[in-house]
């Protein structure tokens, strides 16, 4: 593909997705199919308005199906699926219409809140609807009034998903077969923007009502080391803070904390919603304007200015003895700054730095955080952990969330409580015991608040018993 754009100077090479892909492949295989004929290149207009014309590859017939592939070109854009075969088989079938469906490397959808429903291929709308557009536009060229079925495949796709967000947004067994326009811009980041905006969505389709947000890996670390929740916990949201609170408030959460790094968050207090260096940098002014208010003299507000990394800055503050007051007055700022942003939606932030820890946080952030750790949908490291080592789950169905039941290892035997008695609860554990396995006890914090002598200590202290809480 010979089209281009120029990005920050740059002259970069479109490319296409695979939806475009798999519709070209579809299109070129309902031909063969039809007319009898082989077909070496095809030609497919994209939802942007640029025609494709690509190479059939890899063409195998039959009298009854046709398949064949597109390879996929991400142009200068670094994608996982650069040089993929996509692969569409079409068959006639009884049934009317066009009937689409995801083979080997197509991913599955296995949690709400995606493009398709549960069950279905990882095959989003717009690739569907080119996919049909264009294969009843080769039945009505030839005048083929019955049913076509399709299947799209990727040998590769297991493996690659793996280098995606799939196995993260719960698509398993391959790739998405995506696109909104047909055309792959390079370093797109508009692309990153949707993964973030679906991965919401699902979090609140699944019964979030609050959200952890994390700017990158040094927050997500710092979720793991310092407040004990798994890193998956948080939604990554990339320099895109603006952008993943307003899909927040679009989505109807009741509140988002944003944990991470002093060099990100800083930019908030200045109303810099996107944190990325390319829209400014303005870290050191500032923490400089704010030590100034503060009465830091000239001289050292200079040296601030100069600083290259904000511990460097915290380094003059706390040699000044202003470090401690600095700190309280950027968490009222951002706080501040955060309420202008999210309007209804409860906001907060936790600031950290790698050399210094925890830094400060906004008014509401540990409110913000509780409502998380309650969350349906969560649990601490330490109960992973367990739940991976247990023998006997036993859990509360009416209140744990089932899929914390994935962490289990194969042939864990799991029980419902709300289905049982205590007495039949004691005898499971009580049987557990002599066959020398370990019971997990699978709870909510706020159930084990309520009922305090249900204990782990108090109960059956002999028995290899670990109680984990959600």
């Amino acid at each position: 593909m010979e089209e281009y754009l120029v990005k920050d100077g740059k002259r970069l090479r479109l490319g296409y997705t695979t939806g475009s892909c798999a519709a070209a492949a579809a299109k070129a295989a309902a031909w063969m199919l039809l007319t009898g004929r082989r077909k070496e290149s095809i030609r497919l207009q994209t939802p942007k308005g640029i025609e494709l014309n690509l190479d059939v590859l890899d063409i195998q017939r039959s009298a009854d199906e046709v398949r064949c592939a597109i390879r996929k070109d991400s142009g200068d854009d670094p994608d996982v699926t650069r040089g993929t075969l996509i692969f569409a088989a079409v068959r006639k079938s009884a049934t009317p219409g066009v009937t689409i469906d995801g083979g080997e490397g197509v991913g599955r959808v296995t949690k709400p809140g995606l493009d398709q429903p549960v069950g279905a291929a990882a095959i989003n709308s717009v690739p569907r609807k080119m996919i049909e557009e264009n294969v009843r536009e080769v039945c009505m060229l030839v005048g083929y009034d019955g049913g076509i079925d399709v299947t799209i495949s990727a040998p590769e796709g297991e493996a690659l998903a793996k280098k995606t967000f799939n196995p993260r947004l719960g698509i398993e067994g391959g790739i998405s077969i995506l696109g909104t326009t047909g055309i792959v811009e390079p370093m797109s980041e508009q692309a990153l923007l949707d993964t973030i905006r679906v991965e919401l969505r699902q979090r609140r389709e699944n019964g979030a009502d609050y959200i952890l947000l994390a700017p990158g890996n040094y927050g997500a670390d710092y979720i793991r080391d310092f407040i004990g929740l798994d890193p998956k916990t948080a939604v990554l949201t990339s320099n895109f803070i603006g952008d993943s609170l307003e899909f927040c408030k679009e989505f109807g959460f009741h509140g988002a904390l944003l944990i991470g790094h002093i060099g990100k968050l800083v930019k908030l207090a200045g109303g810099m919603w996107n944190t990325h260096s390319k829209f400014g940098d303005c870290r050191m002014e500032i923490i400089a304007s704010h030590s100034a208010a503060l009465g830091l003299r000239a001289e050292r507000t200079e040296e601030i200015l100069h600083c290259a990394t904000c511990d460097d800055a915290l380094r003059i503050l706390d040699e000044e003895g202003l470090k401690d007051a600095f700190l309280v007055r950027l968490g009222q700022r951002i706080g501040t700054m955060l309420g202008y942003k999210s309007g209804e939606l409860k906001s907060g932030a936790i600031l950290f730095s790698k050399e210094y820890g925890f830094l400060c946080e906004t008014e509401g952030a540990e409110e913000l955080l509780e409502q998380i750790r309650e969350g349906p949908d969560l649990i601490t490291l330490r109960g992973a952990r367990l739940l991976g080592e247990a023998d006997v789950v036993i859990y509360a169905g009416s209140l744990v969330n089932p899929e914390l039941l994935t962490l289990t290892k194969p042939g864990c035997e799991v029980h419902d409580s709300a289905k049982l008695t205590l007495e039949e609860v004691i005898v499971l554990i009580e049987r557990a015991e002599r066959e020398g396995k370990t019971t997990v006890r699978l709870h909510t914090r706020r159930a084990a608040r309520r009922y305090p002598s249900v204990s782990p200590s108090a109960a059956w202290p002999r028995i290899r018993r670990r109680w984990c809480c959600s």
